[in-house]
């Protein structure tokens, strides 16, 4: 139980992944679906930034003696997949608008209702 309850961290990305995954899947809703995958996306990010801190790890700054320093590279390549995520929710979320344009709903069934009577 004591092993359980240290590793509480991982059992909040686990329940953010979970919650991400199932609104992606389950929800017919476009932009629920976009949200989602956002939700999944953040969990991913604070579960690799978690794995970079070291038991009595301290800032990468030179000291003296034999410091044990936190691996700073996942922050660094956190903030550039943030960028990243922004942009692709952009364009998602611009793709659904035309979609809305195009068709006069987000939801996924009326989509698929209105193309299978165009064919």
């Amino acid at each position: 139980m004591e092993f359980i309850l240290a590793k509480y961290n991982y059992w909040i990305y686990i329940f953010l992944m979970m919650v991400g995954f199932y609104a992606a899947i389950a929800k017919k809703n476009l932009v629920k679906k976009v949200i989602g995958l956002n939700i999944f996306q953040t969990a991913v990010f604070l579960f690799y930034i978690s794995i970079s801190k070291v038991q009595g790890g301290t800032a990468p700054i030179h000291m003296h003696g034999n410091p044990v320093y936190d691996n700073p590279l996942p922050h660094v390549l956190i903030l550039t997949a943030i960028v990243v995520a922004v942009s692709t929710t952009a364009v998602a979320l611009a793709i659904i608008i035309l979609i809305n344009k195009a068709f006069g709903t987000v939801e996924e069934d009326e989509i698929m209702d209105i193309l299978e009577l165009n064919d």
